[in-house]
């Protein structure tokens, strides 16, 4: 789906505790930086829809796992891709797409490194059965 990017991210095993990268600024998926804030989500949970009109997302999950579906309502696309440590990437959103997600394991987190700071009038939020799909 155009507008969407997933980048592989380095994990490094440490026996006193790992580490996950995240972004560089030398990224090209890196448009400056606004706000980094982590989110939580139980399992079974849904979170969304959202449009951002401005922001642009880079989501990784560090701990969990997350089931994200975007939603391009111009082409009437659906992407889905679940993140874990097991499939550990960086999965950044252009402005304009809907995106909703759902929390598959007990303890879920993802972090946003988003491009700009929060402002609630550049975002559009939509109850979930507002989008047809099948969660």
């Amino acid at each position: 789906m155009d507008g969407i990017k997933l980048t592989k991210l380095k994990q490094i095993k440490h026996p006193e505790g790992d580490i996950f990268h995240a972004m560089k600024k030398s990224d090209d998926e890196f448009n400056g930086f606004g706000e980094a804030y982590f989110s939580t989500i139980k399992k079974g949970c849904i979170k969304g829809w959202k449009r951002h009109t401005e922001m642009i997302l880079n989501l990784i999950v560090p701990i969990g796992e997350i089931k994200f579906v975007i939603y391009d309502e111009n082409t009437k696309e659906f992407f889905k891709i679940q993140l874990s440590q097991n499939n550990y990437q960086r999965l950044t959103i252009r402005p304009n797409l809907w995106v909703a997600f759902e929390g598959v394991n007990d303890t879920n987190m993802l972090l946003n490194i988003a491009s700009i700071e929060h402002n609630p009038s550049e975002s559009i939020s939509v109850e979930l059965d507002s989008i047809n799909y099948e969660w």
